[in-house]
């Protein structure tokens, strides 16, 4: 494979990449999507487990997860609209490389707090790659290919999330739960080399990055998703309410602001369309039905069933393959 095949330097094609450079730029950023995605339920697993290692009960151990979806979902929207302004190339990269160190990070944690901070890290990486990852699936594949690749895209997140119990269960069959963590970092860098020279440089926005629109995107559904995960934990009925009060608000005020906005964070006239509207309140509910699944199955087949973990894994894919 020549370097000039391969060069990230080289302009981008006008109808997606040339055929052997698109192949390698698909594996890095399925590579590093595939790793974003399983993350987010490989470690429900071994929730029982780590709760034992550190100490902790089963209501502070949960925030293992809930820290992490929290930093991905609430700084989706912002790094998207980044992305187009400082190039998707940059946040992806960017978000793979914080998402790998923070891997190690996690790995290597000693503390409740310590693994907590660490997931949050790691939470901000996976945002950037999952912000930006199909808008360079849009670059890297031409256009009578394009389906092809998003189809492969959603292909990817689908079997992390069905695989992502087994592949823990095989991993804790060998090792600690630290393993968890840190088999991500080979998987990191290797997609890092390759995508530093085979991801395309994609044109950028002119426009201003709107901060405002970007916080308020960001705690409106950062508060949404605590006040949800407080209610789930039995959390005080006033400060849930408070919560999930403040998340109306701020949604209310992001809508007014971005409803005339050139460039905004959150393209409101997207839900006229009924069928996007649909589609996208049928997502946020199967994936919140998973994600309560993925939290709460753990604790009861190994604690109340008294299943070992890695029979908790393949339960949890069987049930999801069903």
């Amino acid at each position: 494979m020549s370097t000039e095949t391969i060069s990230a330097d080289a302009p981008v094609a006008a109808d997606g990449l040339p055929a052997e450079r698109r192949r390698w730029a698909a594996a890095a950023i399925f590579t590093a999507l595939a790793m974003a995605s399983l993350d987010t339920a490989i470690a429900n697993i071994a929730l029982p487990a780590i709760a034992a290692d550190l100490h902790v009960g089963p209501a502070d151990v949960i925030w293992v997860v809930n820290v992490y979806q929290i930093a991905l979902v609430a700084t989706l929207l912002p790094l998207a609209a980044l992305g187009e302004i400082v190039g998707h190339r940059r946040i992806y990269l960017g978000g793979l490389l914080l998402f790998t160190l923070a891997s190690l990070a996690c790995a290597c944690a000693w503390s409740l707090p310590s693994l907590l901070t660490a997931r949050v890290l790691q939470g901000l990486g996976a945002s950037g790659i999952m912000s930006v990852n199909t808008a360079l699936v849009r670059f890297v594949y031409p256009g009578r290919l394009q389906g092809r690749g998003f189809g492969h895209n959603a292909l990817v997140v689908a079997t992390a999330f069905t695989l992502g119990p087994t592949i823990a269960s095989g991993i804790l069959a060998l090792g600690p739960w630290t393993w968890l963590f840190a088999i991500n970092i080979p998987f990191g860098l290797i997609a890092i080399l390759i995508g530093m020279k085979t991801l395309p440089r994609t044109p950028r926005a002119t426009h201003a990055f709107d901060l405002p629109g970007a916080l308020l995107a960001a705690s409106c559904l950062g508060l949404f998703i605590l006040g949800i995960g407080g209610a789930a934990h039995d959390a005080r009925p006033g400060l849930v309410l408070i919560e999930l009060a403040c998340a109306v608000l701020l949604g209310w005020i992001l809508i007014r602001r971005q409803a005339d906005h050139p460039a905004p964070v959150l393209p409101i006239d997207l839900f006229r369309r009924p069928l996007f509207a649909l589609s996208t309140a049928t997502a946020i509910c199967s994936f919140a039905v998973q994600g309560l699944a993925f939290v709460s199955l753990p604790f009861y087949f190994e604690d109340i069933l008294g299943r070992s973990q890695v029979e908790t894994g393949f339960f949890m894919t069987r049930g999801l393959l069903w």
